[in-house]
């Protein structure tokens, strides 16, 4: 390809270079790229073509070098061309891309130097630019920007709605949302989004039902926002009803919404469900078999977990470090202490992947369980980094499962080294001392709890859940 570029571009083919440019504005291939903008700066005055640099601008602001974007703009300054609209939405995008609100600030003086102060579109690039933006006043600029506008497209709300979910403006966003003369499928799926990532899951299922009602057909994007509400509240029943949508309208076809649904299958409890999806899927990637094995090892089919990891070796897909863990995790979850020290060992000595805070919590959870307690504690003071509170408040919890007092002790003196203000550690360390009939100890530690006014917080069902 780089040597056909280089050939093909003499400077009696203009043409061939804009088509060039062109072609890869979806390809995005940097190395292309670059070689096509040399091309440009070694053909010199006599073969400045705004056009080319315009394109040659929009390519960069796609593509994986969105700060290369300024070089291009300054070099059609230097041509003496000031740039068109087109110019200043491309460099606007790549300031959001790059979250470089303080360059966006300076093409935004530009713009209205240039009187593009009414222009739609790089009014609207401009909203989106400062909404992607999480430095300083950003949203504030936005909003600014928004309401100085005489005329607004759906373009425009949707990118203040994105910004403001975006950065945990979730109110502020549905009263923007509420007030749309118009709204499109982006402009809800925003919405949901929004809800969704702050766990505000019945909302997000609301809304999803409501543009269900007023016959706005989803996308993939709008499948992949609702799935995490559907998984947290457990609505088995919506999601098989989005799945068969969906499968009409040809999304199970996206890897990733296969992998979402597969997901969200497991979290509502139906491993049958999640199977199915599996084995159905035509495309299956990494993540397509960690979720599985995840699943497995959830519902505590840990044998079947093993079976798929092997299964997924076999066919040449190399697992990564979230891949170990859900393995280690069927391991714990299953018993099986010898799998587990192995599935560690290949993970590290094998795979050269350095175990994690949340490996060694495995770990210690399996050998906990087959009430290898001094084992586990020596793991813990070998690891590489400091165990935190949740490392050790593992370890402690199999302290009380098998009795053990002495070991209880020093490991809630670790714990309350790192945190104090959890009741929940006090309690068991007291339950451990009156199961051995220790009962001053048992009253001491409970002292202890009520004089550090640590918390301990109250039991919930998922029925309080629902009706809260």
């Amino acid at each position: 390809m780089s040597n056909k570029i280089l050939r093909w571009t003499e400077p009696n083919h203009r043409q061939t270079i804009f088509r060039l440019l062109q072609r890869n504005c979806k390809g995005r291939l940097d190395g292309v790229i670059k070689q096509l903008h040399c091309r440009l700066v070694v053909e010199g005055e006599d073969a400045f073509c705004f056009p080319h640099w315009n394109a040659l601008l929009r390519l960069y602001s796609q593509g994986q070098c969105p700060h290369e974007s300024f070089a291009v703009f300054r070099e059609i300054r230097d041509k003496g061309a000031n740039g068109d609209s087109f110019t200043y939405a491309f460099l606007l995008k790549a300031c959001a891309d790059a979250e470089a609100a303080d360059g966006g600030m300076q093409v935004h003086g530009h713009t209205i130097r240039l009187g593009f102060e009414s222009h739609l579109y790089v009014q609207t690039t401009l909203v989106n630019m400062y909404a992607s933006c999480s430095v300083g006043c950003s949203l504030y600029y936005a909003r600014q920007v928004f309401d100085e506008m005489s005329i607004r497209s759906v373009v425009t709300w949707n990118a203040l709605i994105a910004g403001l979910t975006k950065w945990g403006e979730v109110d502020a966003a549905r009263l923007l949302f509420d007030e749309m003369p118009e709204r499109n499928v982006v402009s809800w799926t925003s919405m949901i989004d929004g809800y969704t990532r702050r766990n505000q899951l019945r909302e997000a299922l609301l809304l999803f039902r409501r543009m269900l009602m007023q016959c706005i057909k989803p996308t993939e994007i709008t499948v992949l926002t609702i799935l995490p509400a559907i998984a947290g509240l457990g609505a088995l029943e919506l999601e098989r009803q989005v799945h068969a949508s969906g499968k009409k309208q040809g999304f199970t076809t996206d890897v990733r919404v296969s992998n979402a649904l597969l997901d969200a299958y497991s979290k509502c409890g139906s491993i049958v469900d999640a199977l199915h999806m599996f084995e159905e899927m035509t495309e299956k990637n990494l993540v397509s078999y960690t979720s599985m094995i995840s699943a497995f090892a959830a519902h505590g089919l840990a044998e079947k977990a093993l079976e798929q990891f092997n299964d997924m070796q076999q066919k040449g897909v190399k697992p990564n470090d979230v891949t170990f863990l859900s393995v280690l995790n069927a391991c714990s979850h299953g018993g099986l202490l010898e799998e587990g020290r192995l599935f560690f060992a290949s993970m590290v000595y094998e795979h050269g992947i350095a175990p994690g805070m949340k490996h060694y919590s495995c770990m210690i959870d399996l050998l906990g369980r087959a009430g290898l307690l001094e084992e586990a504690e020596k793991l813990i003071l070998d690891m590489p980094m400091e165990a935190n509170a949740i490392v050790w408040r593992t370890l402690l919890g199999a302290c009380n499962v098998h009795g053990n007092v002495e070991l209880g002790r020093r490991v809630l003196c670790r714990i309350l080294e790192l945190e104090k203000e959890y009741g929940g550690d006090y309690v068991l360390l007291s339950n451990i001392y009156s199961a051995a009939g220790r009962w001053d100890d048992a009253w001491s530690v409970r002292s202890l709890l009520d004089e550090r006014r640590a918390f301990k917080t109250p039991g919930r069902s998922f029925f309080d859940e629902m009706i809260s």
